[in-house]
This record gives structure tokens, C-alpha cells and sequence, in this order.
């Protein structure tokens, strides 16, 4: 057995008895006899063996038998990643399962798959092999077509789809070289075979204005149009309220109240008033009666639950609802009776509270005011604002001064603020971007937040200690290896976080943010802070938001946009009317786990799409400033580069290859990029010059540079 191809002959000889099960496992001496192994060749036999075991292609027993291994098979979700290898996520399994790119298969990213356990590992994950795709994600796709005579190619947009998809010519739609088109995946491709489809839609070039960003809403499968019945049915029940529609609601159209935006928000779904009962604060949070124009089952609702939520992108909204509703007599416009649910809460001066009721109303908007113009009333004591809303300014002040009251009450439970500022990106008429900007939070935006999240935690308390089905808004503590990893770190700089148990309280974190902040170190340690966390979601389970330090909360307050604040909302109703018989709370718990599972994959379909639109326009921005100099921050390294945030909110990267003066490698331990021979260190948190070297729209990316002087 010296000869190595001998060698792999018997390696798999092996192999194939083990897997025809042609005799019952056998020790090392019996299998070497029922191979005629001479006795000279036994320890190269032994060789043999141990390269098996170690390929996982055979176990050995207790007893010292050689059988062939039980395949251990999982269930779970392919994450496709643009190097060609992948992982597949596994519900309860705390690490994602590493796939090479040679034991991909078929699978694409999104898809369900079988996957089976190899014996090797990659860092700290474990290895398997994609065997068998179970349920397809990707039905089309959308990417550049490219003709090849007698048949085409399409270039998927999506960079973690390795495959081209061969098009015959038949079945190209008569599209041409560089066409943005969808097509539709008739047979996914096994082995060396290509993937094949067919030409659906052919979307325009990737020049033309739009197309960008159309090529992007058909990439993530996003409903641009409503069904004709869905259109008929707004249509008909968006009419004016009238007597009958308010009957039996509790009239507070006397109450001064207002609705705080963004400028351009159409969608106005939740409004707010403020009274004081001695030294009381009597908080309104009123949103829009949705409920009562989207019956359950009806084409609105499947249509809305379909959908999910809205998707808000840079140059357009898709929304959950038709505008006739969305825009029109869901919206608590100014000026205009609106049907409602509203949370009534007293709170004393700490923030507690002290009494709620949950009820059906009728309600009547004084003023629409902006987050611009409530900020420059408290702020900025603009006196022409301060003149425009004198009768609501004794109001605004009352709320500002509530806002910062439940602030406070927040932060000392341990509630954690990440400040990190939003983009905002503003288009010409053509769709190019004119100016990006960073859209930071102020006192407005902070006071509607605060009122939004005591209304939902106390609509979530309500109906939790009711014992009744619900959805409610989790956000699980973090994996405590990555909080242990996170500790170990800022030790570096000084800094401790302590664990019971290994779990960590959020107010843990919410001391260490307190601690960095306006140091060195606050950029570098709150990113590492938040990508320890996990990913908020929808349960029919209140295992409570550990961000938030709250055992209790729900999203109640955006039926307009989000589907399970609609959800809740019938079952608050019901609840109310009394309706709430063991034959509907058996429906409801029958109905909720997929509307929660559904919702959470929706929103997480929405962010990706508005980050994808986000990040184009970003590199297109950046086309036009290639050869400039920035100042940026370290906002990320990897082994293969450091990624550099501008102040307008841009990110690039520094391929490591690119660092001069030195050969630079990762270190991972510290989170640094350090020189070999220099030992010079580029480290997260760091001002940095750089240059903008170029930009790749298909990859969504920009690249930067160390310029020469710096």
C-alpha cells in the first residue's frame, strides 16, 4: 500500500462497503483479512483508518469496530456570502453552520436546506455540507443580460449568487446587451450545469434614471402594484367618519392635540396630547384606527399581511396599505375627524405610572407640526415658530419636559441608547444623489420616541398579565460568548462589565456607554457593543427586550405601516367589546406564530432593501468625488482591509494591500491592522485621511486610499 494510488484505492474500497452495508462492522485484524491486507501493509492500513475517521467517513465503536458514520443531519436557512461559501442558520443552534463553497450545491441565498455535519471546523464554527435544498427562496431574480448569440446570460445583481443563468434565445423577451431584467429560475442546476431561466420583465438600461433602484425593488421581490380588488375594496370602505363610525367611542375631540413628522411623512398614524392634573402628566398616545377600514381576512388584509410592512427607500415609499387609506382616512390629518385607539396615561413627576386606560375614540387633530419646528420652539426659541403655535407652546414645553422625565426612568432600569446618526440622502428630479448628510436625533424626535415606547410597553403589560395571545416585540439577551469576547477587549482601555451566570443586565452596557462617552475609544467600543447584540423580532412569547431593560413590549403604535400593530389591534378591540371567547383566543393563538414569523422575515427584507438603495446611491455620490480627500473615522477591520466612515455617513474601504509603508495583518484579538515591520497599528475609533480611489456600483462598494502626504 506504499503506492499512493493503491492507497486510495483502499480508502475507497472502504468507503463503498461501508456504504452498501455489504457486512457488519469489523475490528482493524478482521477488516485487514477481508481485504487480504499482507501483514506488511498492516500500518499503512492503520494510515488508512485514520484519515477516515478524520474525513468523518468512518466512526469507531466503544468496542474498537470500524461502521460507517450516522449522518447527523440539520435543518435551516442558506446565507449566501459573494466569496462563493456560506453558512446555513439553524434555529436554536447558537452559531451559524460554516458551508465551503465546494459543499454549496445547488443552494441559494435564502433557501431552506438539509445540511449534514463534517468533522472539520472553520475558527470556532462547525462545517457541513449542503445536501438536499428542502424549500426555494429565490424564484427570480434580477440582474444585467448578456447576449451571446444563440443564447444569453444574466448577471445576477445579488453578489452572493455565484451562477450566471444561461437564457436560451427563445426565451430572452428580445433583451439586449446590458438590460436590467428579472428572470424567473426554471431549473436551479446540479453539478457543472448552469442555472437556467427564463426572461420576464425587461426593466430598461442600467443608465436610464430609476432602473437603479427598480432593479433593487425586483431584486428583493417587492410588491410595487395592489391587486385591482385590493385598489376596489380601499376605494370603497376610505369614506369619510361618520355618525354611525363613531358611536359608542369615547369623544375626545376637545382634547388640543398634535402629530409630530418629518416633513415629508404622509402617513401620519399616531398623534399626542398632554394635560396636568395637579402635578400629573395626562399623556395621549392616539393611533390611527386601523382595524376599523381592514377587516380581518378581507383582500386589504391578506394583502397587508402579505406585505408586512412598508418598505421606505431613498426615492419612494411601497407601502403595506393603498394611499386611498395609508395617506387618506387612516392618516390623522390636521383639521380632520379620525377614528382611533388611544392609550390614556397619568404619570406622576418620577415617571411612574400610575393609571392607563386603553380605549376606542374619536379624535380630532388641532396642528401638524414637523420635528424641524417642535425642535426650534424647544431648542431654538425661534421667535416666528414661538408666535405661529403660542397656543400649543405651553404643551410642547410640558411634553419636553415628561420626555426627559421617562428618559431618566429608562436609562435607570438599563435601558440602552445607541446614538448613532440615520442618513439622510436627497435626490434630484433624475434620481442622482445631491447631498448626503447625517440625520441626526434631536429634542422632537427623541420626545416622540419616548412617548411611543411607554405607550407600547404599556399596552404589552396589559395584555401579558391577561394571560391572552398577543405579538409581542422581543429582543433576547446577547450570546454570551460575544459579551465575553466584548469583556475581554475593554479591558485594553481599563474598562469592565460584570456577569452573572453568563448573562449580562443591560445596564451593564448602558454604564459602559456612559463611561466612553467623549473618549477615544466610544466609537470603537459601541460598534463592538452593538454587534454583540441580537436581532429584535416578533414572538407570540414575551421573553421581554433586553435593550430596552423592559419585560414587556409590543409594537402598537404604527398599524399604517407595520402588520402586527394591526394584528394587536383587533385583538385590543375585541378585547374591549368583550368578544374575546375561547373560540377567537384559540384562533388568535393558532394564527399568531406565523404572523410573527412572517412579519420578522418582512422587516428583515425591508431593511435589506433600504440599506441595498442606501448604499447606491451612496457609491453614486461618490462617483463624482474619486481623486478628493476626506476625514473619516475606523469604523471596521477585517483581514482584508479597514473600512473608513465620513462625517456625511459614507463608508469605504482601505484594502489592507493598499496600507502603505508596510505589510499589514489582522489582529484579531485587539481589533487592529498592525504593520510587520513598523508595527504601526490602525485601530477602530481612529481619525484617518484618505482618498477616494474608486468606486464599483455592481458591488455597491467604494474604494479609499491613503493619500501620499498623509
Amino acid at each position: 500500500m506504499k503506492d499512493m494510488n493503491q492507497k486510495e484505492t483502499r480508502k475507497k474500497l472502504i468507503c463503498e462497503l461501508m456504504e452498501e452495508q455489504c457486512y457488519v462492522p469489523m475490528k482493524e485484524k478482521e477488516l485487514a483479512v477481508f481485504l487480504q491486507v499482507a501483514r506488511e501493509d498492516r500500518e499503512e492500513l492503520k494510515e488508512v483508518l485514520d484519515e477516515l475517521l478524520e474525513e468523518g467517513k468512518l466512526e469507531i465503536t466503544k468496542r474498537g469496530r470500524y461502521k460507517k458514520p450516522e449522518a447527523r443531519y440539520v435543518t435551516g436557512i442558506f446565507i449566501g456570502n459573494q466569496k462563493g461559501f456560506g453558512f446555513v442558520e439553524v434555529e436554536g443552534r447558537e452559531e451559524d453552520l460554516f458551508i465551503p463553497e465546494s459543499r454549496v450545491g445547488s443552494a441559494f441565498p435564502g433557501d431552506t436546506v438539509q445540511a449534514v455535519l463534517l468533522p472539520g471546523r472553520r475558527g470556532k464554527r462547525q462545517e457541513a455540507e449542503v445536501v438536499k435544498v428542502l424549500e426555494r427562496s429565490v424564484r427570480q431574480i434580477v440582474g444585467t443580460f448578456q447576449n451571446n448569440g444563440t443564447f444569453g446570460f444574466v448577471l445576477p445583481d445579488d453578489v452572493r449568487i455565484r451562477a450566471d443563468i444561461f437564457v436560451p434565445r427563445e426565451r430572452s423577451k428580445g433583451a439586449v446587451d446590458g438590460h436590467k431584467v428579472v428572470v424567473e429560475i426554471t431549473d436551479y442546476g446540479e453539478g457543472e450545469k448552469s442555472p437556467e431561466g427564463i426572461v420576464t420583465e425587461i426593466l430598461g438600461h442600467a443608465w436610464e434614471p430609476g432602473v437603479d433602484i427598480l432593479s433593487i425593488v425586483k431584486g428583493y421581490d417587492l410588491p410595487m402594484e395592489f391587486p385591482e380588488r385590493v385598489m376596489n375594496q380601499a376605494e370603497r370602505v376610505s369614506r369619510p367618519v361618520s355618525e354611525a363610525d363613531m358611536a359608542g367611542r369615547l369623544d375626545l375631540r376637545h382634547v388640543d392635540m398634535i402629530t409630530i413628522d418629518g416633513e415629508d411623512a404622509k402617513d401620519l398614524d399616531d398623534a399626542v396630547s398632554l394635560s396636568m392634573d395637579g402635578n400629573r402628566y395626562c399623556l395621549g398616545v392616539h393611533i390611527a384606527d386601523v382595524t376599523n377600514y381592514v377587516q380581518e381576512n378581507s383582500a386589504l388584509d391578506r394583502e397587508a399581511r402579505k406585505r408586512g410592512t412598508s418598505v421606505y427607500l431613498v426615492d419612494r415609499v411601497i407601502p403595506m396599505l393603498p394611499q386611498a387609506l395609508s395617506n387618506g382616512i387612516c392618516s390623522l390629518n390636521a383639521g380632520e375627524d379620525r377614528l382611533a385607539l388611544s392609550c390614556l396615561m397619568k404619570i406622576d413627576e418620577t415617571g411612574t405610572m400610575l393609571d392607563y386606560q386603553i380605549a376606542e375614540t374619536v379624535i380630532h387633530v388641532n396642528r401638524r407640526m414637523s420635528y424641524t419646528q417642535v425642535k426650534k420652539i424647544l431648542e431654538d426659541q425661534d421667535k416666528a415658530l414661538l408666535e405661529s403655535y403660542r397656543e400649543l407652546v405651553p404643551m410642547l414645553i410640558q411634553m419636553a419636559a415628561l420626555s426627559a422625565i421617562l428618559r431618566q426612568k429608562r436609562k435607570q432600569r438599563g435601558s440602552i441608547d445607541f446614538d448613532f446618526p440615520e442618513t439622510k440622502i436627497l435626490l434630484s428630479p433624475q434620481g442622482e444623489p445631491l447631498e448626503i448628510r447625517p440625520y441626526e436625533r434631536n429634542t422632537a424626535t427623541k420626545l416622540i420616541e419616548d412617548f411611543m415606547l411607554i405607550a407600547n410597553e404599556t399596552v404589552a403589560q396589559h395584555f401579558y398579565w391577561q394571560e391572552l395571545p398577543f405579538v409581542y416585540r422581543t429582543h433576547d439577551n446577547p450570546d454570551p460568548e460575544k459579551i465575553e469576547t466584548l469583556s475581554a477587549f475593554i479591558r485594553n482601555f481599563g474598562y469592565s462589565i460584570k456577569m452573572t451566570q453568563d448573562e449580562i443586565h443591560p445596564k451593564e452596557l448602558q454604564k459602559l456607554l456612559g463611561r466612553i462617552m467623549d473618549t477615544p475609544e466610544e466609537a470603537l467600543i459601541s460598534r463592538l457593543a452593538l454587534r454583540s447584540m441580537k436581532q429584535a423580532r416578533y414572538t407570540t412569547e414575551n421573553t421581554g427586550h433586553f435593550g430596552l431593560a423592559s419585560p414587556h413590549y409590543c409594537h402598537f403604535t404604527s398599524p399604517i405601516r407595520r402588520y402586527p400593530d394591526l394584528q394587536i389591534h383587533r385583538i385590543i378591540k375585541e378585547q374591549l367589546r368583550g368578544r374575546l371567547g375561547q373560540e377567537r383566543i384559540d384562533h388568535y393563538a393558532a394564527i399568531l406564530p406565523e404572523v410573527a414569523k412572517h412579519s420578522s422575515q418582512m422587516e428583515r427584507r425591508a431593511d435589506e432593501a433600504e440599506r441595498e438603495t442606501e448604499k447606491l446611491k451612496k457609491v453614486q455620490f461618490m462617483e463624482s468625488h474619486i481623486g478628493e480627500i476626506f476625514e473619516g473615522v475606523i469604523s471596521g477591520i477585517t483581514g482584508w482591509g479597514i473600512y473608513v466612515e465620513l462625517e456625511n455617513t459614507i463608508e469605504g474601504m482601505v484594502r489592507a494591500a493598499d496600507l502603505p509603508g508596510d505589510f499589514f495583518y489582522y489582529d484579531e484579538a485587539h481589533y487592529e491592522m498592525v504593520g510587520e515591520a513598523t508595527q504601526k497599528r490602525y485601530k477602530l475609533g481612529e481619525r484617518l485621511t484618505i482618498q477616494v480611489k474608486g468606486t464599483d456600483r455592481a458591488n455597491r462598494t467604494i474604494d479609499f486610499c491613503i493619500p501620499q502626504e498623509a
